[in-house]
């Protein structure tokens, strides 16, 4: 099969179907009509799937061999966003927009999902076919695993729309591609007071101050300088006047690394940072440290394979170099439980107005990485069948 060229024949489709959930995005475990437009599609092509923690969907293809099973998946959720950029397929939900992309990832799977179907009687393997909800929640991933649905994998591939690869190019480097994200909600107890007379107060706002300050020593004096760590606080809230000290500050933030052990430690380090600089200004606290997900690795024998497949259709030139970055994704969960590869695929192009950046009110893709996205799918299972 020339994967590229069967690819091509459903641009259109692929195209008109991005184009349709983009228009109709729903958040995180409000996928409901998302889901069921899959189903509808899944339907007209004959695979049959399982509905899985509400708006989630497995579909499963057979062909010759039962073994070995490779998972394709995709998230399918949209953000709290108002969409501003004029374009004829514009969101009709009111401050929600797929400005992450995963309306484009839905499209690229059921693209690959036609290949594969017509071309079934060539396939030597079993074909799991994922849409996975919520994974701005960065909770969907993992709910769809404890159902135990998924069933074993021998691997599994996802993948991103990349607005900082050039369309026509596909990373898919072993190792490090996202890191680790965590997140924590700090809240400072100090003592209220008239803002004239501090003396009699505890002010929050300072010791929080002090707090959001010595966080940034972790990164900076307790971590190894090698080690990618990032440690914010993005949002800070506390009081009502000019002039009343409030009884507590409210922060919230962000945990990030690479690095596996050291994600363990990072809690016990910024709560022990908070605890004694409450003491030292006679504040007391609560720590709230939650969603912790892991980060997102590629398995060496995977990307050495899915390389392969990215030169077979884009040649050499297509394959790009990517250093791993600090976002965060919940197909981690799928990659500590089944060796697999997470692709990221360029769709920037300055010339279409495709250059913003992902969760950007204004972010767009060229449509052509559609067509590059599926095919990728279809030639990795295709290669990867013949390695499992």
């Amino acid at each position: 099969m020339n994967v590229l060229e069967e690819v091509k024949k459903y641009k259109d489709y692929a195209v008109a179907m991005r184009r349709e959930f983009h228009r109709h995005p729903e958040l995180s475990w409000q996928e409901t009509e998302t889901a069921a437009r899959i189903r509808r599609e899944l339907d007209e092509m004959g695979i049959p799937y399982e509905e899985v923690v509400g708006t989630g969907t497995i579909a499963t293809l057979k062909g010759k061999k039962d073994h070995p099973v490779i998972g394709l998946r995709c998230d399918i959720d949209a953000l709290p966003i108002k969409e501003v950029k004029e374009l004829p397929y514009r969101s009709e939900n009111d401050g929600v927009m797929h400005a992450c992309g995963h309306d484009g990832h839905i499209s690229m799977l059921l693209t690959a999902a036609k290949v594969l179907s017509d071309h079934r009687d060539e396939l030597n393997c079993t074909v799991k076919l994922i849409f996975q909800p919520a994974e701005e929640k960065t909770n969907g991933a993992l709910k769809m695993l404890e159902t135990g649905r998924v069933g074993h994998l021998d691997t599994v591939c996802g993948m991103h729309i990349f607005p900082f690869l050039d369309a026509g190019t596909i990373s898919v480097d072993p190792g490090p591609r996202y890191t680790s994200a965590a997140f924590m909600n700090i809240t400072i107890k100090g003592r209220s007071g008239h803002g004239a007379m501090p003396h009699y107060a505890v002010d929050p706002i300072y010791v929080g101050a002090k707090v959001v300050d010595a966080l940034q020593s972790i990164a900076s004096r307790e971590t190894n300088a090698m080690d990618t760590v990032v440690v914010s606080i993005c949002t800070f809230h506390s009081g009502t006047m000019a002039n009343i000290f409030a009884e507590t500050a409210e922060l919230s933030g962000t945990v990030r690394t690479f690095n596996p052990e050291l994600r363990k430690q990072l809690p016990g380090m910024i709560e022990r940072i908070i605890k004694s600089t409450c003491e030292a200004y006679r504040a007391d606290y609560e720590f709230d440290y939650y969603c912790d997900i892991p980060a997102t690795i590629n398995d060496e024998h995977c990307s050495e394979i899915a390389a392969g497949s990215v030169k077979k259709l884009l040649g050499e030139e297509g394959l790009m170099k990517y250093a791993g970055t600090p976002g965060g994704e919940d197909f981690s969960y799928f990659l500590e439980r089944f060796p697999g590869v997470y692709a990221f695929v360029g769709c920037r192009n300055e010339s279409k107005g495709c250059s913003y950046s992902l969760h950007h009110e204004r972010f767009d893709l060229d449509e052509d990485a559609l067509v590059n996205g599926a095919a990728f799918y279809v030639q990795y299972l295709l290669d990867a069948q013949e390695q499992f």
